[in-house]
């Protein structure tokens, strides 16, 4: 990374990351799930873990907000249920509502199916079009017995569970991640309660978001799961053994190369603290680069296994200057140009980059990221739809976007610039609103907050995104 050429300048503005969704959601359900009490601290307090934790209460666990909880970074202390997540009766499932969150949904869904009783899974919006297929046949290779109430493969779904069983499928799964990571961190969350030892192994044809199975095995190994990994260098080589914690240095995951294999045992409770999210800060870090003063984001980790860390090496790459510290980076203004970019291990920083990209001289190319049209909107048709209504011209591809920055392109505009009248929209979309906030930095008094049809979707995600937007102004 660049260092500055002088300490950081009075201008500049200083924010806190907000916690991670990724970490809270697995390390709530970890302790809902552990033998005992856990504290659990700074955690992201949304609507989407409202619906976890909501669920896991449900399912037996006790969740007590401590006294130095705040409405943007939560304190929990969690009274677990053992191991043994419990639904309701045939003719009253227990409803487990997901909202509109494919955390929630992807990774509770494995998890009740090592439990016993009837569960209904049901959401809102576009979450009873989201896939989930895969993840349920392989649920029910292991015993689950699962009902579709309405599409196929979607939610909503009965799912009738009496704990998992490997025997029933000699021990092992295969799950892709073509689709979502979720089904795989799912399952390894689910592992430790079923009856014998269960191995599964990654299949498909790619292997999207491989980072956040990172912070899966993170959260296995802090809560006391014993797991043990192999990999191989082709699917027609023997399997060896990683040495233990070396999956640490696993950045991706080639399908048919990698296999968990997750031990039964109880997961341990204990005190915990959720590190600053990157997807979150992505927005932060990204208005330093294309804004008019410098940006502080305080409370990442620099060495953080989150795969939307990313962003510091893709803004460094697009001609950013940055310095980075142990606990805080600073991003300043800089000129930036079009990359070409594989986004395949950081779905969730596209619409972010998207726009950035339109600050840029020449084209960036965002590809590997196909399933980005499964997510809360299309997350290709949706940047693409909006930035058009600045003056952007871009183009959907298979498996991405292609932008044409508007910086040096001779119309004296050289930024996105949003005409009177026009209104954006969120497509309801959290990623979206928060991506399309940069707009405001190229074109002062804009407010994006007043010209979108609904600003208060950052709820899913970031509820307290506005206010500190605006102390970066």
């Amino acid at each position: 990374m660049h260092s500055p050429h002088s300490d950081l300048t009075p201008s500049t503005a200083y924010v806190m990351a907000p916690a991670s969704k990724s970490v809270s959601h697995r390390y709530i359900m970890a302790a809902a799930l552990a033998e005992g009490v856990s504290i659990v601290r700074h955690t992201l307090e949304s609507h989407d873990l409202e619906r976890t934790r909501g669920i896991l209460q449900l399912a037996g666990a006790r969740l007590e907000a401590l006294p130095e909880s705040q409405p943007e970074s939560g304190a929990w202390r969690i009274i677990g249920m053992n191991g043994k997540p419990q639904g309701g009766a045939e003719t009253a499932p227990l409803s487990c509502d997901v909202g509109e969150s494919g955390t929630t949904c992807r990774l509770l869904t494995a998890v009740l199916a090592a439990g016993k009783g009837v569960f209904r899974i049901h959401g809102q919006g576009r979450m009873h079009e989201r896939p989930i297929g895969e993840l349920t046949d392989a649920l029910c290779a292991l015993g689950a017995d699962i009902t579709f109430e309405g599409k196929a493969a979607c939610p909503p779904l009965l799912l009738r569970a009496n704990t998992l069983t490997p025997a029933r499928c000699g021990g092992d799964v295969r799950l892709s991640m073509d689709i979502s990571s979720q089904y795989f961190s799912g399952m390894l969350l689910a592992a430790p309660m079923a009856c014998s030892p269960l191995a599964i192994t990654l299949c498909g044809s790619k292997a999207v978001s491989w980072p956040y199975v990172g912070l899966t095995l993170q959260c296995l190994t802090d809560f006391g799961i014993h797991f043990t990994i192999y990999v191989r260098p082709d699917a027609d080589a023997p399997w060896q053994l990683l040495p233990t914690g070396e999956w640490r240095q696993l950045h991706e995951a080639k399908p048919d190369c990698l296999r968990v294999q997750v031990f039964p045992g109880p997961y341990r409770a204990g005190h915990h603290n959720v590190e600053g999210d990157w997807s979150g800060a992505s927005y932060l870090l990204a208005s330093g680069a294309v804004g008019q003063r410098p940006v502080c984001v305080r409370g990442l980790r620099s060495d953080s296994l989150q795969g939307d860390r990313a962003i510091l090496d893709i803004l460094q790459k697009m001609g950013t200057r940055i310095h980075v510290q142990a606990d805080a980076i600073t991003v300043y203004p800089s000129p930036l140009h079009g990359v070409e970019l594989d986004m395949g291990a950081c779905p969730d920083l596209v619409p972010t980059v998207a726009v950035l990209a339109s600050f840029a001289r020449g084209v960036t190319r965002i590809g590997n990221v196909a399933h980005l049209r499964y997510k809360e909107s299309d997350r290709i048709d949706a940047p693409a739809r909006e930035l058009a209504k600045v003056g952007v011209c871009v183009e959907q591809c298979a498996d991405g976007l292609r932008i044409k920055g508007l910086a040096g392109d001779g119309n004296g505009q050289g930024h996105p610039c949003l005409p009177d009248g026009v209104q954006l929209s969120a497509h309801n979309d959290h990623r979206i609103a928060m991506s399309l906030a940069l707009l405001d930095r190229g074109q002062p008094g804009l407010h994006v907050h007043d010209r979108l049809d609904d600003a208060t979707v950052v709820r899913k995600s970031f509820p307290h995104f506005w206010n500190v937007w605006e102390q970066m102004a």
